[in-house]
């Protein structure tokens, strides 16, 4: 059973830019949070961002704060990450995530239900 999938990862430079998108075939995820998460080798895989149903509510991890955003297209199934001023060290698979997740827990993967498969993303120096 396919439960998200993930898309637009690719090669970019140092200082670039990529928006990846999250779809959910057959589901609308409706009241879900979704989050996205992502690994490098070698290294757990840890907490990128996440948003509300809503979408009013967003948190992000520390790193990211002020490059990335997250947003969500409710009525396409759909959630993306614009991502800017990319940095070699966020070379990783980067995954969605959506589940029933309370608000103080949304950087926590066990709160998570589904999950897509993950898209590369590479950051050349």
């Amino acid at each position: 059973q396919v439960q998200l999938v993930e898309s637009g990862g690719g090669l970019v430079q140092a200082g670039g830019s990529l928006r990846l998108s999250c779809a959910a075939p057959g589901r609308t995820f409706s009241g879900y949070v979704m989050g996205w998460f992502r690994q490098a080798p070698g290294k757990e895989r840890e907490f990128v961002a996440s948003i509300s149903w809503s979408g009013v509510s967003t948190t992000y991890a520390d790193s990211v704060k002020g490059r990335f955003t997250i947003s969500r297209d409710n009525a396409k199934n759909t959630l993306y990450l614009q991502m800017n001023s990319l940095e070699p060290e966020e070379t990783a698979g980067y995954y969605c995530a959506a589940g029933n997740v309370p608000a103080k827990q949304r950087n926590l993967r066990a709160r998570y239900d589904y999950w897509g498969q993950g898209t590369q993303v590479t950051v050349s120096p």
